[in-house]
């Protein structure tokens, strides 16, 4: 069956409304989904409705709920990636790929070293584009939540308020740095933050700032890896590593 998110606020006792434009658009002329015809739709709590379409129109979907279900499956740290924004549109394909890795929450960030400067209007159309690209990427990875995607931040605010988080790593080029192995041998953590910095390394200045905030340098190896790749390397490493 095909999988569809809605927010808890648009389900009722037995109704589901997908009112988003797009959305509605994807499930009847490009899915062509018919009334009658049986789908799962799943929310941000990890709940999950077998439905049936009831209504289909330009404006909205409804939907009746059949059966209903908690599909929060065994409990896996949580992930949160810092990752600095790339140039061209590569941080579309970050935030695709961390999706499907099941990463709870992505920050994109800005650094020193960062070369794409966004205002506060671009800040917003693109947040926007990001989180249809994570609920696309959701859908069809079948996970069961979406990620929470947040307005662009600058390092200095994101360290500030890591408080919260078991265990924070930034793979850096630079100092002393443990492995992945080594790390993750004698942690096991609920709630992970990860840096991810941009072309040209982390600023010296922003190690330290992270090192004093309880940060753990890391090495990816001997190869200097793009942002892209740095980000899905040590997020598959955490998911296998829980895996094992």
């Amino acid at each position: 069956m095909q999988r569809f998110y809605s927010s808890s606020q648009n389900i009722s006792a037995d109704k589901i409304i997908i009112s988003d434009k797009s959305q509605a658009h994807h499930i009847r002329d490009v899915l062509r989904l018919k009334i009658k015809d049986r789908v799962v739709i799943f929310d941000e709590q990890g709940n999950e409705y077998i439905s049936v379409i009831e209504n289909l129109s330009p404006q909205k979907i409804i939907f009746k709920i059949k059966e209903q279900h908690n599909s929060n499956p065994a409990a896996k740290s949580k992930i949160t990636v810092a990752c600095a924004i790339p140039k061209k549109c590569k941080i579309d394909d970050i935030i695709d790929k961390l999706t499907q890795l099941g990463v709870d929450r992505i920050i994109p960030l800005e650094t020193a070293r960062v070369v794409v400067k966004l205002d506060k209007q671009k800040k917003i159309a693109r947040q926007e584009r990001w989180e249809k690209i994570a609920l696309n990427a959701s859908q069809q990875s079948q996970r069961h939540s979406v990620p929470v995607i947040d307005s662009v931040k600058n390092i200095e605010e994101v360290i500030f308020h890591s408080r919260d988080y078991d265990l924070k790593i930034i793979p850096t080029l630079i100092d002393e740095r443990k492995s992945l192995q080594e790390v993750f041998k004698k942690s096991h953590p609920k709630n992970t933050l990860i840096l991810i910095g941009p072309e040209g390394d982390f600023t010296p200045k922003e190690v330290n700032l992270a090192k004093r905030a309880g940060f753990i340098p890391v090495t990816l190896g001997d190869l200097v890896l793009r942002v892209e790749t740095a980000a899905i390397a040590v997020v598959s490493f955490m998911r296998l590593h829980e895996n094992r």
